[in-house]
């Protein structure tokens, strides 16, 4: 058996992000830091200022008027948010090329991004301010799953199918066959990254919600996110609505199961444009 530790510290190296983003977290993390800091570090690197530039001009956030510069940019949707956001753009960019073997690597992100897109929109209707903020808990959701089919590839295969064959849930058989579960696995990749705790919360105690303490409401959007994520991706014969929320995520949030299919319809209009600058390799797919 392996510990989720055990596999990061494996592949810490080939899933190191880049520099941008460690120059990005260091001006957020520094009390001291400005704004005008912050936009600086960004535009440092032009591809990342150009992607930040059409996020913030997306419909994510919806301003009625262009953000034509990174400084405004900054200034309209705050530090943390935007280094989410370069978080976002660099993981996409930097694992989307990757082989994975037994891993269908363009449905890994599509998935990912619709749970991101589903995360936000699930907070903004359980009228959470800055919902925005849960779009890179929802994209890194799944991220665990990524390591796992670049180090047991083999066994996170099986641990698949039987889960299908024998309607178990996955994390579960994932415990038995390989001694730790995606959920587990992506919140040790998120903590081996620096990310703030509500993330790492938010994935690590996405199976069970109420486990979060602090971060329940975190952990029970990305729950909500992943499984009607999860059901949208199920051959259309094959998908339960609503899907399988739990209780107590759905207490939690006090999301209106009547607005499940429209929020996932708004979400998979928006998909296409958002892997565009997420993982322009999956919008082929």
């Amino acid at each position: 058996m392996t510990s989720a530790q055990e596999l990061i510290r494996s592949c810490s190296a080939m899933f190191t992000l880049p520099e941008i983003y460690t120059r990005v977290r260091t001006v957020v993390d520094n009390p001291e830091s400005s704004m005008d800091d912050l936009a600086n570090a960004i535009k440092i690197d032009p591809a990342i200022a150009a992607r930040l530039l059409r996020v913030v001009n997306s419909p994510l956030y919806g301003f009625p008027k262009q953000i034509d510069s990174i400084s405004r940019a900054v200034n309209m949707i705050g530090m943390q948010s935007v280094s989410d956001l370069v978080a976002a753009t660099t993981i996409g960019r930097t694992f989307s090329g990757m082989t994975a073997g037994l891993m269908d690597l363009p449905a890994f992100w599509r998935k990912s991004v619709l749970c991101a897109l589903m995360a936000g929109k699930i907070a903004k209707a359980s009228g959470i301010m800055e919902s925005e903020r849960f779009f890179i808990e929802g994209l890194l959701r799944d991220i665990g799953h990524l390591v796992l089919y670049h180090t047991v590839p083999q066994r996170a295969q099986s641990a698949l199918i039987e889960s299908g064959h024998l309607g178990t849930k996955l994390a579960e058989v994932e415990q038995s066959n390989i001694g730790c579960d995606f959920a587990e696995v992506g919140a040790e990749l998120v903590r081996f990254w620096g990310m703030p705790s509500p993330i790492e919360q938010a994935i690590r105690h996405q199976i069970h919600p109420e486990e979060a303490i602090e971060y329940q409401m975190h952990a029970s959007i990305v729950h909500l996110a992943g499984v009607a994520a999860d059901a949208a991706q199920l051959e259309t014969n094959r998908t339960v609505d609503p899907p399988p929320f739990d209780p107590f995520a759905l207490s939690c949030t006090q999301f209106n199961l009547d607005k499940h299919q429209s929020v996932l319809a708004e979400a998979q209009q928006e998909l296409q444009d958002t892997l565009a600058f997420i993982s322009p390799l999956a919008t082929a797919a």
